[in-house]
C-alpha cells in the first residue's frame, strides 16, 4: 500500500469481488468497492493526481464564477427578503409565522424538484436544464414582485423554488464532469468561497434597497435583473460537458428505479445525512435571522451584516482551506478536523449564552464563524463521495443529495426555527444538536468502511 503523500495516494490497484478495481479505501474514504446497488461494470475509482476535463474546457476560474453564481440564486431568493419580513406581514396583514412560510413553502417545491433536476440534465444536457430553469426563476420573480396577497405570494414563491436548485444541483454535475480527484475538490472548494458570499451579500442588498425608501416588491424585481444577468452568462459561457452519446433515456420507470435504489443504499444516506445535518446547525441561524438580529440582537432592517457576515466569512474560510488542503491531507482527517471545529464552537456558544443575561455583539456571532469553518471543511469531501457512488448519473446522485438535505431544511424552516428562535439559548442548543447529529452519521460511515477494510481486504 501506497503510505506516501496524500497527493501520491494512486498506488497500484488491487482487486474486489466483481472484478471492480479498488484503490485502499484507508487513503481516501470515498473510493470504495461496489456499493450496493451499483454494477461492477461501472464501479470505477480515481486517483487524487487526475485530471479529466472535456475538449471545450472553460478557463477554470470562469467556470467558478459562473457556477457559482448560478448556485447564488437559490440563497439569494431566500436571504435578500428576510429584512422585508415585519414590513412584508404589515402590507400583507398577516402575522410573521405566515410570512415565514415564505420561505418554507420555497424550500418545500425546491426540495420536491430538486429530485428532478439532475436525471433532466443526464437526459437532455447540463446547459440546457440550467438555462430552462433561468427563464422559470425570471417568470416566477416577476410573478412574486407583482403580487398583492399572501396566496398569490406563495403560489410564486413555490415556483422560484422549484426553478430555483438547477444552478446548485446540475453545477454539481458539472464540475464532475470535468474534474476528477483533488481537482474537482479544489474547483468545488473555489465555487463554495465565491457562492458562500451570496447569503452574505443577499440580506444586506435587501436592506439596503428598503433603507432606500423602497418596498418589499423591489426585491423581487432585483431576482429578475440577478436572473437575467446569469442567463445571458450562461448562454454565453457555460460548455456542454454532457455530450449526447453520454446521455441516459428519461424514462419515469427507470427514474424510480434509480431513485429506490439510491434511497436504500445505506451508505449514500449516512454521507447525505452527515453533510445535510452539520449544515442544519448553521441553518438554523439563517432561518431565524428575522427573529434574531431584530430581536435577540435589537437591530434593524440594516443590521443582517452582523449576521451574516461572520457566518459567510467563516464558510469562506473553510472553502479555502478546503482548496489548499485538497491532495495534501488525507480526507477522512479534513472531516475530523470539521466536525472537531464545528465541536469547539458549539461549546463556546453554549457557554456565552448561558454566562450573560443579554447576548451582544461581537461575542454572539464568533462562535458561529467558527461553525462555518468546520462546516466547509466538510461539504466538498462529501459532495463529491455521492457523485462517485453513481459515476453514469451523477445528475441523478446530485439530486438525491440535495433533495435530503432540502427535506431537512425545509423542517428546519418551518418547524424548528419557530420552535427555538424565541430563546437565544435554545437556538444555541439547536444549533450543538445538529452538529451532534452530523457527526454521528460521519462515525457511523468510518465505523461501516473499517469493518469492510476487515471483511474484505485488498490484494
Amino acid at each position: 500500500m501506497n503510505t506516501g503523500s496524500p497527493g501520491r495516494q494512486n498506488g497500484s490497484p488491487g482487486m474486489v469481488p466483481g472484478g471492480a478495481k479498488a484503490y485502499d479505501p484507508r487513503t481516501l474514504v470515498f473510493i470504495w468497492r461496489r456499493p450496493p446497488g451499483l454494477a461492477p461494470a461501472v464501479q470505477c475509482a480515481w486517483p487524487l493526481t487526475e485530471a479529466r476535463m472535456t475538449p471545450a474546457s472553460p478557463s477554470t476560474r470562469r467556470l467558478a464564477l459562473l457556477l457559482a453564481g448560478l448556485a447564488m440564486f437559490g440563497p439569494f431568493s431566500i436571504d435578500t427578503i428576510f429584512p422585508a419580513f415585519l414590513l412584508l406581514g404589515d402590507r400583507m396583514q398577516v402575522d410573521q409565522v405566515a410570512v415565514q412560510q415564505t420561505i418554507s413553502v420555497y424550500l418545500l417545491f425546491y426540495g420536491l424538484m430538486s429530485l428532478a433536476h439532475g436525471p433532466l440534465s443526464d437526459a437532455f444536457g447540463r446547459k440546457r436544464v440550467i438555462i430552462g430553469g433561468l427563464v422559470l426563476f425570471i417568470g416566477a420573480s416577476i410573478g412574486c414582485a407583482l403580487s398583492r396577497d399572501m396566496t398569490t405570494l406563495l403560489v410564486f414563491r413555490a415556483l422560484q423554488g422549484v426553478t430555483a436548485g438547477v444552478g446548485v444541483i446540475v453545477g454539481r454535475a458539472v464540475i464532475r464532469d470535468l474534474y476528477h480527484g483533488a481537482d474537482a475538490q479544489r474547483l468545488m472548494s473555489q465555487v463554495s468561497m465565491i457562492f458562500g458570499v451570496a447569503p452574505a451579500i443577499a440580506p444586506i442588498i435587501g436592506g439596503w434597497i428598503l433603507l432606500g425608501g423602497g418596498d418589499w416588491p423591489l426585491i423581487f424585481w432585483f431576482l429578475v435583473l440577478f436572473g437575467v444577468v446569469l442567463l445571458l452568462a450562461t448562454g454565453k459561457w457555460l460548455p456542454e460537458t454532457h455530450p449526447v452519446e453520454a446521455r441516459t433515456p428519461l424514462s419515469m420507470r427507470e427514474l424510480l428505479r434509480s431513485y429506490a435504489r439510491m434511497g436504500s443504499n445505506p451508505r449514500l444516506l449516512r454521507l447525505a445525512a452527515a453533510g445535510a445535518f452539520n449544515f442544519s446547525g448553521i441553518f438554523l441561524y439563517i432561518a431565524s435571522a428575522p427573529v434574531f438580529v431584530m430581536q435577540h440582537l435589537q437591530l434593524g432592517e440594516g443590521g443582517f451584516a452582523w449576521l451574516f457576515i461572520p457566518t459567510i466569512g467563516g464558510m469562506t474560510m473553510g472553502s479555502f482551506l478546503s482548496g489548499r488542503m485538497a491532495g495534501r491531507i488525507v480526507p477522512q482527517r479534513q472531516i475530523a478536523i470539521g466536525f472537531a471545529l464545528c465541536a469547539v464552537s458549539a461549546l463556546l456558544n453554549f457557554g456565552y449564552v448561558v454566562s450573560v443575561p443579554q447576548i451582544m455583539l461581537p461575542w454572539a456571532v464568533m462562535p458561529i464563524f467558527l461553525g462555518g469553518v468546520g462546516m466547509a471543511l466538510i461539504f466538498p469531501i462529501l459532495a463529491l463521495a455521492v457523485l462517485d457512488m453513481y459515476p453514469h448519473q451523477r445528475g441523478l446522485a446530485s439530486s438525491m443529495q440535495m433533495f435530503i438535505q432540502l427535506m431537512i431544511n425545509t423542517v428546519v424552516a418551518g418547524v424548528v426555527s419557530p420552535m427555538l428562535s424565541s430563546s437565544p439559548l435554545h437556538l444555541a442548543l439547536g444549533y450543538a444538536g445538529f452538529f451532534a447529529i452530523g457527526g454521528g452519521f460521519w462515525y457511523w460511515e468510518r465505523h461501516c468502511e473499517r469493518r469492510r477494510e476487515v471483511l474484505t481486504p485488498i490484494e
